[in-house]
C-alpha cells in the first residue's frame, strides 16, 4: 500500500487515468486531431486504419478520464478536446522538471567551482 498524504488519493486516480489515456498513440492522435475543433467518431475514424467501433472505444477512454466531453444530440455526437483536464498532470510533470532543474544548477555550479579550482581561481562557495 502506497502511502500518501489525505486528498491526494483523487489526484492520483485522476492522473492516472490521464496519463493511461495519454499512453496510447491512437488517442493522441486522436486528441491533436480534436486540438482543431469538435468532429463525430466517423471524422474521427478516417485517418485511422480501424473500425468506428475501435475509435468510438477510445474515445471513451479518453472521455473517462475527463480528456474529451461528448455532444448529446441523437445521431450526431461531436466529441470536443478539454485542455484544462490535462493541467493536473502539466502541474504534475512541471514539480519533476523543476526538481531536475535544481539538480543540473548544483550540478552546474559544482562543475564550474571544481574548473575554477583547477585554474587556481577562487571559488564562490
Amino acid at each position: 500500500m502506497i502511502n500518501r498524504p489525505v486528498g491526494e488519493g483523487e489526484i492520483d486516480d485522476q492522473l492516472s487515468l490521464t496519463f493511461a489515456a495519454l499512453a496510447d498513440p491512437t488517442r493522441r492522435a486522436i486528441l491533436a486531431r480534436l486540438a482543431a475543433g469538435e468532429m463525430t467518431v466517423n471524422e474521427l475514424a478516417k485517418p485511422f486504419a480501424m473500425s468506428v467501433q475501435a475509435v468510438s472505444k477510445h474515445l471513451k477512454v479518453l472521455e473517462k478520464a475527463g480528456l474529451i466531453t461528448r455532444g448529446k444530440e441523437a445521431q450526431w455526437r461531436p466529441a470536443r478536446l478539454r485542455l484544462v483536464a490535462l493541467d493536473p498532470a502539466l502541474d504534475w510533470i512541471e514539480r519533476y522538471r523543476e526538481v531536475a532543474r535544481e539538480r543540473f544548477d548544483r550540478l552546474d555550479q559544482e562543475i564550474q567551482r571544481i574548473k575554477s579550482a583547477r585554474e587556481g581561481e577562487p571559488t564562490n562557495g
